[in-house]
């Protein structure tokens, strides 16, 4: 008879790290979530040494904050972090866009005109979360054709870097969800008339521009924690 081996130590570390960061990206451990390497051990069905491996990994990405005699627990939002990725994304999403224009096919653009109705959708009865993924795969399908790998892959890294931050233009400012949709329509028009790279490039710019302003102005003059309202402001 056989006997399966136990899986090593650097797989369980694997494995935890990315069954802890799934939730955190998710949202289902939101900022401010207290890690406690024990009750993750035994959700995982390991011990904690390979949970505290996956921590110091997630710590390091800024994913995770470890504070001395309290432990671990998910990144509060960082505005100036929140800001600086964005400007990033803005400058090579737009890039990696336009390129990826004359390889979007007629299935491609059906795609996004769908995820963009269903954004409008729920506009009226607003979940934020579910929202920014509708918004992060919009933006996908209309980048993901891009034909230099090497900037995509910086895109999508950008992207992942900022983790549980993603959603937090819709979070925090209750009018620019309205405001993207129409937006997305603008640019889904433009690409589907024959617009050029520079004019598309220049569209996808000014449009992350608009939310990172709106961010901005929150951080200046806004609350201090995410939009809760169940409906968005219906007057924007």
């Amino acid at each position: 008879m056989t006997r399966t081996r136990p899986a090593p130590a650097a797989s369980k570390s694997r494995v935890a790290y990315e069954w802890i960061r799934e939730r955190i990206t998710s949202g289902a451990f939101g900022p401010g979530y207290h890690l406690v390497l024990t009750a993750l051990a035994t959700q995982l069905g390991m011990s904690v040494v390979p949970v505290r491996e996956a921590i110091s990994r997630l710590t390091a990405e800024g994913l995770v904050t470890f504070e001395p005699n309290v432990g671990a627990s998910v990144s509060m939002v960082d505005p100036d972090r929140y800001i600086h990725a964005m400007e990033v994304i803005t400058v090579l999403e737009s890039a990696a866009t336009a390129l990826s224009t004359p390889h979007l096919t007629r299935r491609d653009l059906a795609h996004a005109r769908e995820l963009n109705a269903a954004m409008r959708g729920g506009l009226s009865d607003f979940d934020f979360r579910h929202f920014s993924a509708l918004n992060q795969e919009f933006h996908h399908t209309l980048y993901s054709g891009c034909p230099n790998p090497r900037l995509l892959e910086m895109v999508d890294a950008e992207w992942s870097r900022l983790g549980h931050m993603r959603d937090s233009i819709f979070g925090f400012v209750p009018h620019r969800p309205r405001e993207s949709v129409c937006e997305h329509d603008d640019l889904l028009d433009l690409i589907e008339g024959g617009g050029t790279s520079d004019r598309i490039e220049q569209a996808v710019r000014r449009h992350r521009t608009g939310s990172l302003d709106a961010f901005r102005t929150h951080k200046t003059h806004g609350a201090h924690g995410p939009h809760r309202s169940d409906r968005v402001d219906q007057g924007a």
